[in-house]
């Protein structure tokens, strides 16, 4: 028989029973039943009673074992008696009566508890996080984030894709976030940069003459902590493909992540046919360029029915070409109580507030806006909105481009709290047709407003003959309930268009060789149209575990300050270490 199992503990069944067994793991839990001991053993693979009585050689070793003990158990598997089968465990027919254990690893007192699923705080979890992973849901989210992977290249390979891996020391970009440096002990004074992003790589790979590329590509970003983003590594399925336009990589891509999605969605309806949904009307419409679908609630432009009309604050702004009026449908929402906690939200918010009419019976508004503007005008509204009695809206006035955030805010909020958002499906929609360029308020200037190496719609003409901030780019997101899941585009392939791209944005042609030199010059000896894009892993299987925080399915991840609390890390270097890499510290007091 093996040193330490002939079974694992999830693989026991009734057709077992009779035979002698080698079982080892960690004692999930201990009962003790009026001198009978009942162990929970664990592994990797599932769960197995296992009994001992005071008749057993075993018991008295036994008695002293204690929670997340590893220990290895010999035993008879036997029936488990009639009315104590546990049905909800595969090995819930059998147990397996002890008749001799070898402790293999104590365990000291536990920080935190691995049976159960109580919230600890999320230093200890970190600190702990061996621990943490024995929990029962968070190794369950690690495997299933594996199988994720498994499938998302099993997928790609289906479809015609080949996995290369890119390098992972680079050249420092200077778009985007920082990066992360990393000193030359060969080049003293020089610096590699872990990668942002394979983009300029994989791009490469296209000019190489390869057709289809993809990889689940580790990306480094020195950033601020976001919620949605891991700090300082994250992955992502990352996928270039040559001779292609948008509808191409749309096609490819598509099946992929749905496909991905159906498998993993544990029964839950899958978008089948994607939306293409415009950002201008994304912005309009939900109030971001990542909606959640699930929501039904559309925004509507009401300008019109407050033009000239006796509520004169959002008269007053619409005298102002810029300005709008939007209203929030509420189905349901036609409470005094409801419309007033709507409002001291929005104060929260930072707002003055949120103006509202509610639909009593027989169609009648009322409410502050409501007697301003008059019966008709507040039929109009309801008729155009497609609302009843029992209903509500509520406006947000100005110019759009400063209150869209806080207007998708409120669409999610009375979304929310009106129950109308089916939280069990998972709805997908391709977000096309970005701006090329926005206007930076903090440097007076024009930037891109996504990114700089895809292909503006109209091409080298749109760039020489329009207004910038009008040209939109063959650039495209995966948005699914309320999260980017995906971003890509069709590249800007040509040099001549790339360079006339970045002097818009204020680079000349000798800082675009500068610093894109490698992919200029690839450009100048035959490029063949080509796109992609990069879905985020991380995302996509915290969306498919049913979590919201990225740490439950990122396996040693690090804490909001980007601090990884189990290994101490950042941590600093010694002063031989320094030396080679001919590097001094210059730390400012804080």
């Amino acid at each position: 028989m093996h040193r330490y199992r002939s079974h694992t503990c999830g693989a026991l069944r009734a057709s077992d029973v009779g035979a002698t067994a080698r079982l080892s793991g960690w004692c999930h839990r201990i009962r003790d039943h009026g001198g009978v001991l009942f162990i929970d053993l664990r592994d990797h693979y599932g769960l197995t009673q296992v009994v001992i009585d005071p008749d057993s050689p075993a018991f008295k070793l036994a008695e002293t074992v204690r929670s997340e003990w590893v220990i290895r158990v010999d035993g008879r598997v036997r029936s488990r008696p009639a009315g104590t089968e546990n049905p909800e465990l595969p090995t819930g027919q059998v147990e397996v009566y002890a008749a001799e254990i070898e402790v293999l690893g104590a365990a000291a007192e536990l920080p935190l508890p691995v049976f159960g699923d109580v919230e600890y705080p999320e230093e200890t979890r970190l600190r702990y996080r061996f621990l943490d992973l024995r929990r029962e849901k968070l190794h369950k989210n690690i495997m299933t984030r594996g199988a994720i992977i498994d499938a998302m290249r099993a997928k790609m390979k289906a479809q015609g894709f080949f996995e290369f891996q890119t390098p992972i020391l680079t050249a420092s970009s200077p778009e985007g976030a920082r990066d992360f440096l990393v000193p030359s002990r060969l080049h003293p004074g020089k610096f590699y940069a872990l990668p942002q992003a394979p983009q300029q790589y994989k791009q490469l790979i296209m000019m190489s003459g390869f057709d289809r590329y993809f990889q689940i590509a580790p990306c480094f970003r020195d950033e601020d902590p976001r919620a949605d983003r891991l700090p300082g590594e994250f992955y992502q399925l990352d996928l270039e493909m040559s001779f292609v336009e948008q509808d191409d990589v749309f096609a490819a891509v598509e099946p992929v992540i749905t496909g991905v999605f159906e498998q993993f969605a544990d029964g839950k309806p899958v978008t089948k046919n994607w939306p293409r949904i415009p950002y201008a009307v994304s912005m309009q419409k939900y109030g971001t360029d990542k909606p959640d679908l699930r929501n039904p609630i559309e925004m509507q432009d009401v300008s019109e029915h407050f033009r000239g009309s006796g509520f004169k604050v959002f008269a007053r702004l619409l005298e102002a070409e810029q300005n709008r009026v939007w209203a929030i449908p509420g189905p349901t929402g036609g409470s005094r109580a409801f419309c007033d906690r709507m409002n001291s939200w929005a104060q929260g918010e930072g707002q003055p507030g949120l103006g509202y009419i509610m639909w009593r019976e027989g169609g009648e508004g009322a409410g502050p806006i409501a007697n301003n503007i008059g019966p008709e005008r507040t039929a109009a509204i309801r008729d155009q909105l497609g609302l009843k009695e029992g209903d509500a809206a509520f406006f947000v006035a100005g110019d759009p481009s400063k209150f869209v955030k806080f207007a998708g805010a409120a669409r999610t909020k009375v979304g929310e709290e009106l129950d109308l958002v089916d939280h069990d499906r998972f709805e997908l929609a391709w977000i096309v047709d970005f701006p090329f360029y926005e206007w930076s308020e903090d440097e007076k200037k024009i930037d891109f407003s996504h990114n700089p190496f895809s292909m503006p719609q109209g091409g080298l003409d749109a760039l020489n003959g329009q207004d910038p901030l009008t040209i939109k780019a063959f650039q495209y997101d995966i948005a699914c309930n309320g999260y980017e899941i995906a971003s890509g585009g069709i590249r800007n392939h040509r040099p001549e268009a790339m360079v006339k791209a970045f002097e818009i944005a204020g680079y000349d042609e000798q800082t675009v060789i500068e610093r894109f030199g490698g992919l200029y010059r690839a450009f100048q000896y035959g490029a063949p149209p080509h796109g992609g894009m990069a879905a985020g892993v991380d995302r996509i299987v915290m969306l498919l575990c049913g979590t919201t925080n990225l740490r439950e399915i990122s396996i040693f991840p690090m804490n909001q300050q980007a601090q990884d609390i189990l290994m101490g890390a950042p941590n600093e270097a010694t002063p031989k270490q320094l030396r080679e890499l001919h590097i001094r510290t210059n730390v400012q007091d804080k």
